[in-house]
């Protein structure tokens, strides 16, 4: 049986995460031009920010709602990228002046189906222990 992850462990990379993220992303706006170098390391620490801003809500969520099987710290990891990969793709697009509300939408309706398919898929794999056997 999976053990659902420490809390303590879940907050400690949060602020990993969010803090180099924050800092990459202050020291980048106040020190640099925007030309390709820069912009690029603005995506990845924007990824960083909002997977490290994400994950205890996310970790939360699952703790408050648990589900069978339960999650590892694995698939609360990937959910928290998906909203960093959903952040950077609305900011790719506003970048250019294509985004509008429904594309917003559709992209995150794409990104749960995604989700759900994924763990739809874990789902069908997993095989209880039975007491009675061991």
């Amino acid at each position: 049986m999976k053990k659902f992850p420490n809390t303590k462990m879940i907050f400690t990379l949060s602020g990993i995460l969010a803090g180099t993220g924050f800092l990459g992303l202050l020291i980048l706006i106040f020190a640099t031009l925007p030309t390709l170098g820069p912009r690029w390391l603005f995506f990845f620490f924007l990824t960083l920010l909002a997977v490290g801003v994400s994950l205890p809500l996310i970790h939360f969520l699952h703790r408050r709602f648990p589900s069978e099987p339960q999650v590892d710290t694995g698939i609360i990891l990937r959910q928290a990228i998906w909203v960093g990969i959903y952040c950077d793709l609305l900011t790719w697009l506003q970048l250019g002046r294509a985004l509008e509300t429904s594309r917003a939408i559709f992209i995150a309706l794409g990104l749960i189906v995604i989700e759900f398919l994924l763990r739809m898929r874990e789902r069908s794999q997993y095989q209880p222990t039975n007491p009675t056997d061991e």
